[in-house]
């Protein structure tokens, strides 16, 4: 399964990210995902806590058979020992949209 997935999913996200749950319908795949329990590397080893996720955001991909695939990512939030809140950062959607980098790569090759 992980392997189907590495195909599918872009990038590295399974390193960061685990599959929740995924729903289809005949028109559309969503695809959940919540960030793994791996705090931010700038704050490893300060005593940071994990307290939940933030609002999923979504990210359309690649269509699968006809029908549109969407992402639905949540990322962690961390507690400092401060009690700020902080969250990892990712880049997952090309700059000024809701579409994967490769996607909108692909859109952008096709529609110049």
């Amino acid at each position: 399964m992980k392997e189907l997935l590495e195909l599918i999913l872009p990038g590295d996200i399974l390193a960061c990210f685990e599959v929740v749950k995924v729903t289809n319908t005949s028109d559309q795949i969503d695809i959940y995902l919540d960030e793994k329990n791996i705090p931010p590397r700038e704050y490893g080893g300060q005593g940071v806590l994990s307290k939940g996720f933030t609002s999923a955001t979504s990210i359309q991909d690649f269509p699968l058979r006809g029908r549109s695939v969407y992402l639905h990512v949540r990322r962690r939030k961390w507690q400092l020992p401060s009690g700020e809140v902080v969250s990892n950062k990712f880049s997952l959607s090309a700059d000024g949209t809701r579409y994967s980098k490769e996607f909108a790569s692909f859109l952008k090759g096709v529609l110049g």
